[in-house]
């Protein structure tokens, strides 16, 4: 009988860098965080990462070198901003895999995607589905108010950057009302620009702020031109979420970052209330 060809024996990758945190998590989450090679500086889950694997990668930009010398049999990133680091990756011979989520559906399909990459399938589909769960139970709670906050989510602040589309859909299932939901739709940061004038006529009554990579300067906002007449500045609804909880489109953002949502959420819902 012929023996089995090697591809048919060895048909999962052993050594993959990840450009981004999320395919990190999702890969600890699958039970397969020894197959990871390398990580990115923006790495905080979970924290053992940055212990166990080396740096090779900020998020536009990746040391070539370092990450050839690995010797990955995959390389997994994110988004249209990572594509001259996955050219160049590619250049060097390796083979790239680059995800575009976008939504939490498209969230979802990554995970289940990874782990049929690593022979994961159904641990993958258990994960989801507890995602899932934990989704539709603070949404069953969110239905019932009888009000919800009108939210303004900002990704940056120069240029102001409004939520990406994933952000949006977790706000309303948090019980708030995205008001620049709309814009979530555009695929690309410049789609999202919001000017002052904006803020201004949206009145949001919540501020939720998570800039990429720098704390959120509080006292920046409040002295916006024109933003003193806003709701959210006017009854100090001004919060800040980590960046690395509400902006990774992966475990985290349903998990954490939209426990998170929900809990500055609720407080306001029951100010209205009592």
């Amino acid at each position: 009988m012929a023996k089995s060809f090697e591809f048919l024996e060895k048909n999962h990758p052993e050594r993959i860098v990840c450009l981004t945190e999320e395919p990190t998590e999702i890969l600890y989450s699958l039970g397969e965080g020894a197959r990871i090679a390398g990580i990115s500086a923006y790495t905080v889950r979970p924290p053992e990462a940055k212990r166990d694997h080396p740096v090779v990668s900020a998020f536009i930009q990746g040391n070539i070198e370092k990450i050839v010398s690995l010797k990955p049999d995959l390389v997994i990133g994110f988004s249209d901003i990572q594509a001259d680091l996955a050219r160049d990756l590619i250049q060097r011979g390796l083979q790239v895999l680059i995800f575009n989520q976008r939504t939490l559906q498209e969230i979802f399909q990554v995970i289940l995607t990874i782990g049929g990459i690593v022979g994961k399938r159904e641990r993958a589909v258990e994960l989801c589905k507890g995602y899932e769960k934990n989704l539709l139970s603070i949404q069953a709670e969110t239905q019932k108010w009888e009000k919800r906050p009108r939210v303004y989510f900002e990704e940056w602040d120069d240029p102001r950057i409004s939520g990406i589309r994933w952000v949006s859909e977790l706000i309303e299932i948090a019980g708030g009302e995205d008001v620049f939901s709309e814009k979530s739709k555009g695929g690309l940061a410049k789609e999202r620009f919001v000017t002052d004038v904006e803020g201004i006529e949206k009145n949001p009554d919540v501020i939720v702020a998570s800039w990429c990579g720098k704390p959120v300067d509080r006292a920046s906002i409040l002295k916006r031109p024109g933003w003193e007449t806003i709701s959210a500045i006017q009854d100090k609804e001004i919060y800040e979420i980590d960046s690395s909880l509400i902006l990774q489109p992966g475990p985290a953002c349903l998990t954490d970052g939209v426990q998170q949502l929900f809990q500055i959420f609720k407080k306001w819902e029951s100010k209205r209330r009592g």
